[in-house]
């Protein structure tokens, strides 16, 4: 567990630091398109980088955790997919457009209150 959580944290650094580096750089080249299409996506190798360490700590962890995980998982699903077409129904009569930035962070709430409640349940 701590190898992986080590690993996973080293994974968000990596992200974490990308990012800004490629935003920083970004707002500096007037390159070609390729190169800012590049820099642009050079986060998400970090970000493979973190869905490979989930994937791993999910194979490693017992039937009775993945179960778990999994109505977490499905608890996150239909909370964001309820979520995000009820916000973009709610565009249609002038909310503010979101940007695709703003679901992942709401997954992670919902799978996090998945987490919980699961937890709860079979306490």
């Amino acid at each position: 567990m701590l190898k992986h959580l080590v690993g996973l944290v080293a994974m968000i650094f990596a992200y974490v630091a990308i990012l800004v580096l490629s935003i920083r750089t970004l707002a500096h080249v007037n390159g070609p398109e390729a190169l800012r299409i590049a820099l642009t996506l050079a986060p998400m190798v970090p970000g493979v980088g973190i869905c490979w360490m989930i994937w791993r700590e999910i194979r490693r962890i017992d039937e009775f955790q993945r179960k778990l995980q999994f109505e977490a998982l499905a608890m996150a699903f239909a909370g964001t997919a309820l979520v995000t077409f009820s916000y973009g129904f709610l565009e249609n009569v002038g909310y503010a457009k979101l940007s695709m930035f703003a679901v992942w962070p709401l997954m992670a709430g919902f799978w996090t209150i998945g987490l919980i409640v699961a937890n709860l349940r079979y306490r």
